[in-house]
């Protein structure tokens, strides 16, 4: 079994998607993420969806490298969503042949945000891809069993699931709630380490989940056990944004150590899996 790895946008974001491609083929990526859209207001991210040459140079470095795009980021689910205005994402995404987009959740009315859940989803099917809900306790699905929930009313054949380490950690999701998870409602996941002690504000928790994550094996959260109750196949997304450690050594450097530190963190979840 060869375990996927691939390089999420926040980890590199100041990067255009030819270069992410040039790039992960360098250090040893299995594939990229792109971001399409941003996650904020005035939020970083690539203009491939208006900008044509750009995504034509994109999809000949990916041809060149042999480097694929993994996921797509990000759609949020806001009480005003419309499916209709991402059509042009989802165009986007399906030229770039990418596999997942990365959903989150901002609407408080549980109803609503699973019916556009699966309007998304269905509108996603034909265009080969999954949309991966990603809990984080600052968005509106804070939770693994939320998510459980959400995916399993929505009743779409490609909703799936997104567990990231970081989140998992601060939203007191158990191990048993990650072993409950249907392994068809499992896409990838995402590794990353952070401080152990709890941020004390809200404020706080965005921050270093944006900014100033840590490498895997760094900090304070015990990763093994985690990805030991995932898949021993589940892809991985190694997103460790850290501004201040990037703008410090590079580019490169910082992906290349990301890299190895995620490796050598998976390493221990799959020997421990294996007990």
């Amino acid at each position: 079994m060869t375990r996927k790895f691939s390089i999420s946008f926040l980890t590199h974001a100041t990067l255009l998607p030819p270069d992410q491609a040039v790039m992960a083929r360098k250090i040893g990526y299995d594939a990229i993420g792109v971001r399409l859209a941003p996650s904020v207001p005035g939020g970083i991210f690539a203009p491939l969806i208006k900008d044509k040459a750009m995504l034509a140079e994109t999809l000949r470095r990916l041809d060149d490298t042999g480097i694929p795009v993994f996921d797509i980021e990000m759609i949020r689910l806001k009480p005003e969503f419309n499916v209709a205005d991402w059509k042009p994402f989802l165009e986007t995404a399906a030229a770039l042949r990418a596999k997942a987009i990365l959903v989150a959740c901002d609407d408080p009315d549980e109803p609503r945000l699973i019916a556009n859940f699966a309007a998304l989803c269905a509108a996603a099917l034909p265009c080969g891809l999954t949309c991966d809900l990603e809990f984080m306790p600052f968005s509106e699905v804070k939770d693994a069993r939320t998510a459980v929930r959400i995916v399993s009313e929505a009743g779409q054949p490609n909703g799936r699931i997104l567990p990231d380490s970081l989140h998992i950690a601060r939203s007191g999701t158990t191990l048993d709630d990650l072993r409950a998870i249907p392994r068809e409602m499992l896409g990838y996941g995402q590794i990353c380490d952070g401080p152990g002690e709890m941020p004390a504000t809200m404020e706080e928790m965005i921050f270093i989940a944006r900014c100033a994550r840590l490498q895997p094996g760094e900090g304070g959260i015990d990763l093994p056990p985690i990805f030991a109750a995932l898949p021993a196949d589940l892809p991985i997304s190694v997103e460790v944004p850290h501004d201040v450690r990037l703008a410090q050594v590079g580019q490169e450097e910082w992906a290349r150590r990301c890299l190895a530190t995620s490796k050598a963190s998976i390493a221990k979840s799959d020997a421990l899996r294996a007990l």
